[in-house]
């Protein structure tokens, strides 16, 4: 289902992680390829920034659409290191983006695929969107993270 490019730029997006991890915020890393290109890279800023919003794939979409000039990335895609919720999955589906590739599958916040699929094609812009991409190292990053706050 998914090949090296998505490993790689899977490998990108968890680099974004484990800098939002050393900040202190929850390690969800996010970039978006344009023709092969990397154009935006995030992390998660919630507690630095104040910003309940300020989610790696939002920041992401932002920057993208920034640097292109446009809002709809329609040529684009997202990988990003854990599913979205459902904040993020309206967004994807609002940037028209052409795929959306994430690494741990999240049971209690997805919403592509997980608690619910709203990548499905329900919406007139729906997206292509599959997770497991680096499953284990996406997991292990949350896990250690959580481990630590609950210790």
């Amino acid at each position: 289902m998914y090949g090296e490019c998505d490993k790689y730029y899977m490998r990108l997006a968890i680099e974004q992680a484990r800098a939002a991890m050393a900040l202190g915020e929850v390690p969800i890393g996010a970039v978006i390829v344009k023709d092969g290109e990397v154009i935006a890279a995030a992390h998660n800023m919630c507690e630095s920034s104040g910003d309940p919003t300020a989610h790696a794939e939002l920041t992401a979409l932002q920057a993208a659409a920034e640097r292109i000039g446009k809002r709809a990335l329609c040529e684009c895609e997202l990988y990003v290191t854990v599913e979205p919720c459902a904040m993020c999955a309206g967004a994807i589906i609002n940037a028209r983006l052409k795929k959306t590739v994430f690494g741990a599958h999240e049971e209690r916040t997805g919403c592509m695929g997980s608690v619910m699929d709203i990548s499905e094609g329900y919406f007139i812009n729906s997206v292509r969107a599959y997770g497991g991409v680096l499953e284990n190292e996406c997991a292990a990053l949350m896990g250690s993270f959580f481990g630590d706050k609950r210790q």
